[in-house]
């Protein structure tokens, strides 16, 4: 497989996708920030692939941004994470916030990760923490903060115990255009109450 899938998107439901390539229907399994962000169902699509052979399986995940490949990969280099944790990883936090918990050393964000447990995530930050850089594009993050109004609101409601995935989604429904972080934050946790 060439890395990369183009084709008409058949059908989707989490976790499992089928894209269309000139007649032939390519099962794949993909995280959840690719689900977000994938077109309707008949729509063109282009996915980074990645092929993977065990003794009694073939399996072929897809992602829509090859950082979200590169993750992929690299979570399962750490000792005891297979698959199905890098997916969850890719599910419950953004590329950009996995690299900053791990060069912050966050482990307690990192638990809240479905699947990771305290020495899974200690391991993570001890065996990730030279390439987390890599994750993003390269270069230092800097100060451990997010960048735009809507990464600042996600991280901030981790820190307030909700759980990543939920965090994310309470933050996309909040925001508006040109919202501050403030303005997120405060509007996911009204509706929260609701």
């Amino acid at each position: 497989m060439i890395g990369r899938l183009k084709g008409t998107l058949v059908h989707k439901q989490p976790p499992w996708l089928v894209v269309d390539v000139h007649g032939v229907g390519y099962e794949l399994e993909a995280p959840m920030s690719t689900f977000y962000d994938l077109p309707d169902v008949g729509r063109e699509v282009a996915l980074f692939t990645h092929y993977a052979q065990k003794e009694d399986s073939v399996s072929l995940y897809g992602f829509l941004r090859e950082s979200e490949r590169r993750l992929f990969r690299d979570v399962q280099k750490v000792t005891g994470i297979g698959a199905k944790i890098a997916l969850a990883v890719l599910s419950g936090v953004s590329v950009d916030d996995f690299a900053r918990l791990v060069q912050t050393s966050d482990v307690t964000a990192l638990t809240r990760i479905p699947g990771i447990g305290k020495k899974t995530a200690e391991r993570m930050v001890v065996e990730l923490r030279d390439r987390a850089a890599d994750f993003v594009g390269g270069g230092p993050i800097g100060s451990g903060m997010p960048g735009d109004p809507q990464s600042e609101a996600i991280s901030a409601l981790q820190q307030l115990g909700y759980k990543p995935a939920e965090a994310l989604r309470m933050a996309r429904e909040a925001a508006g255009d040109g919202d501050d972080a403030a303005t997120i934050i405060r509007r996911a946790l009204k509706s929260a109450l609701r």
